[in-house]
């Protein structure tokens, strides 16, 4: 039994191979984006066509998907986050850093995706590469205001200083 290149440290015939072979549908938007990796990872691009969005499926350029499954060695797959997409979902996020090889330099790909529900089964809708964070708020002490560390002091006199 080997491990699945999904990263979920199960075994490739207990995780994502199920899913792929279309034996069982994918339980949660996660499920789907691990299975997702896997299949890239594993070159079986009906399961990526299958798992795509109505609209997409329609357009499903395989020759472009068989070159980012070859020339791409997939390394590690990591969920950075979720939102939703559980089991009594219709909707969900999956925010991951996928870890692969092309041309010898070891990259990162960075997505948010979105998915949601089509007859009962998760696809994929669509991602956003690279998303940002929101940015940092900072608030600007006066030298006379109080110091922000509690002590009672002005900023100037304690942890401006």
């Amino acid at each position: 039994m080997s491990d699945c290149p999904c990263g979920s440290r199960s075994g490739f015939d207990a995780c994502c191979g199920p899913i792929i072979a279309g034996v069982r549908p994918a339980p949660t938007a996660e499920a789907l984006m691990r299975s997702r990796f896997t299949a890239f990872a594993r070159g079986a691009l009906d399961h990526i066509e299958r798992t795509s969005c109505r609209e997409d499926r329609e357009n499903f350029d395989r020759e472009a998907a068989a070159r980012t499954a070859n020339d791409v060695e997939w390394l590690k797959l990591d969920i950075l986050e979720t939102g939703e997409g559980g089991e009594a979902d219709e909707a969900g996020m999956v925010r991951f850093a996928a870890q692969y090889r092309q041309d010898g330099v070891r990259l990162v790909h960075h997505e948010r995706s979105t998915f949601r529900r089509e007859d009962g089964q998760w696809v994929y809708v669509d991602g956003e590469i690279y998303p940002k964070s929101p940015p940092r708020q900072v608030a600007k002490v006066g030298r006379n205001e109080p110091c922000p560390c509690g002590s009672g002091k002005k900023y100037k006199k304690c942890c401006g200083a």
